[in-house]
């Protein structure tokens, strides 16, 4: 008798110890690093519906895209009634590895990770590790995980895993079609010297990010397929000197500000009053096209439809609501969608799983799935040019 009196007060005492880290988790961080002062938790007023405690990362908040994940999931998640924790890396994967550490500590039982360091199996196998010895599951998304080389390698190997994303290189190859069939259809009046060749600029959001390099290399091969087969020359890039052929966002934060600023240095030396001007500017997404119009603005090019001067065409990806305004306007001609609320609605239901104490994966049948790795998910890319 003596023996289940302590069990049952032993009970108690645990039971009480839950609840007051749940409640605490997100004051328990605000004395901690300064990049975990930039973390909000949200229960959206209301009791949990779950005991699901999830710890949501994002590789930064500064990029446009992201941003409206976040929104979208944010909102899918209230919905579900969990407790979840948003954080910022602030692009930096330490930052992010500490921030997953604290939040496996005060309780985590699920991490959805937008990982800082795409396509590396060293970075993401190490978070994949600390989710296993936690023995919660980790889900991915946005950012690859690992290269065509090495694909299976970091979601095989732990059954609580999976990614939520894109196929890489899908949004290239229809940008890159979708470049072509404008360039082809619009051939003379995009060639303002009249030389029979268009100039392009191209801006890479980050250097060894799996998607950087695929739309970055597909946006131009695909564009010149397409105008070969309509009897037209390749793109040509506006710097000769360039053998990369493209500008890179140094800091990796596919900006605006990055755009912005090499844009406005080109235009300085390759303008059409030296008979050089840049034709065509090709963007990895659409904060980088913002950034690349808005120094175009400076000199009067791409002013809106109906108003004076000439409009340089320039392509995007992820049709952000900013993009699309732009297109309104007549400041912008294309860009490739990235579904910002299918991810959110895809991962949240893969929290829900979790929740109700299911398999990550299960009920996701009608999902495209990769062929090659079970529990990868891809979220279908679209072309927007203005219509919805």
């Amino acid at each position: 008798m003596k023996r289940k009196i302590l069990a049952v007060l032993l009970m108690a005492t645990m039971t009480v110890g839950m609840f007051a880290g749940c409640g605490n988790s997100g004051s328990s961080n605000e004395g901690s690093t300064s990049s975990a002062k930039s973390e909000s938790t949200k229960d959206n007023g209301k009791e949990a519906s779950s005991d699901a405690n999830i710890a949501v990362f994002y590789y930064t908040y500064s990029d446009t895209y992201i941003a409206s994940v976040r929104t979208a999931l944010d909102e899918k998640l209230d919905k579900l009634g969990v407790t979840y924790q948003d954080y910022d890396a602030n692009s930096n994967q330490t930052t992010q590895n500490e921030q997953i550490d604290t939040a496996i500590q005060t309780g985590a039982s699920m991490l959805v990770v937008n990982i800082v360091t795409s396509g590396s199996v060293d970075a993401s196998s190490q978070l994949v590790d600390k989710a296993e010895a936690a023995g919660i599951p980790i889900v991915f998304f946005n950012r690859a995980v690992e290269d065509d080389k090495t694909e299976g390698e970091v979601l095989g190997s732990y059954d609580k895993s999976a990614f939520v994303g894109t196929d890489a290189p899908e949004a290239g190859h229809m940008q890159g079609e979708m470049i072509g069939k404008y360039v082809s259809e619009n051939f003379d009046t995009i060639d303002l010297n009249g030389d029979g060749k268009i100039s392009y600029a191209m801006f890479m959001g980050q250097l060894g990010n799996a998607e950087a390099i695929y739309r970055t290399q597909y946006a131009v091969e695909d564009a010149d397929k397409v105008l070969k087969e309509a009897g037209k020359p390749a793109l040509e890039y506006f710097d000769a000197s360039n053998s990369d052929k493209y500008q890179v966002d140094q800091d990796g934060n596919w900006s605006a500000t990055a755009a912005n600023n090499y844009m406005t240095t080109n235009l300085s030396q390759f303008n059409e009053g030296n008979n050089n001007m840049i034709e065509l500017v090709i963007c990895n997404n659409d904060g980088m096209a913002e950034g690349a119009i808005s120094a175009l603005n400076d000199k009067g090019y791409n002013l809106g439809t109906g108003k004076d001067g000439k409009t340089i065409p320039v392509f995007g990806v992820d049709a952000t609501d900013a993009a699309k305004q732009l297109i309104a306007d007549g400041k912008m001609t294309g860009t490739i969608k990235q579904d910002a609320d299918g991810m959110a609605e895809c991962i949240a239901k893969l929290t829900q799983n979790v929740a109700e104490g299911k398999e990550v994966m299960d009920g996701t049948d009608s999902y495209n799935i990769s062929d090659k790795v079970s529990n990868k998910i891809y979220i279908p890319y679209g072309v927007y040019t203005g219509e919805e």
